[in-house]
């Protein structure tokens, strides 16, 4: 069993606007199952975003400035948690779970399922996930296998409502 590290204090948050970032405004500092506490996080603040960029290519772009912050954010926390992928760091669920429910389909049952099967996927890792995950342990790997998770999750409902729409 691999033995994961403890989530920093509360005040490393403030050490560095990276670690603030990285750690999903604290959402990350959760005891247990840290990622999950970071998508959820992500999903309760999709649609204050999506308020404030109701357009999709203004959402779109906003995704990318995200992905790219993340990128520098969790390789900054990581150097400075001694893990590249420490468990505290979280925006790596948020920024592609964002652009998840951007394709979702609307209603909180897509939504719930989207969240299950993004979960699901960060968690097993499937290819190429597994890869970024083991071999870039950099800010860039730290993001990447949860983009993957992200595509993942996206073909998996878009299989799930092509049914759905099939079978009504």
């Amino acid at each position: 069993m691999i033995k994961k590290s403890p989530p920093p204090p509360p005040g490393f948050l403030l050490r560095h606007p990276a670690h603030l970032i990285a750690c999903g405004f604290g959402s990350g500092l959760a005891p247990v199952a840290s990622g999950t506490f970071g998508t959820l996080f992500g999903w309760a603040t999709y649609p204050f975003l999506r308020g404030l960029l109701p357009d999709d290519t203004a959402f779109a772009v906003f995704l990318l400035l995200a992905f790219v912050l993340g990128v520098t954010s969790c390789q900054i926390a990581g150097r400075n948690l001694g893990v590249p992928d420490h468990g505290a760091i979280v925006w790596d669920e948020i920024v592609p779970f964002w652009a998840v429910l951007l394709l979702t389909p609307a209603g909180l049952v897509w939504q719930l399922a989207a969240f299950l099967w993004f979960r699901f996927y960060d968690i097993v890792k499937p290819p190429p996930a597994r890869w970024f995950d083991t071999r870039m342990k950099n800010g860039l790997g730290v993001m990447m296998d949860d983009v993957v998770a992200a595509a993942y999750t996206v073909l998996t409902l878009a299989v799930f409502k092509a049914v759905v729409e099939r079978l009504l």
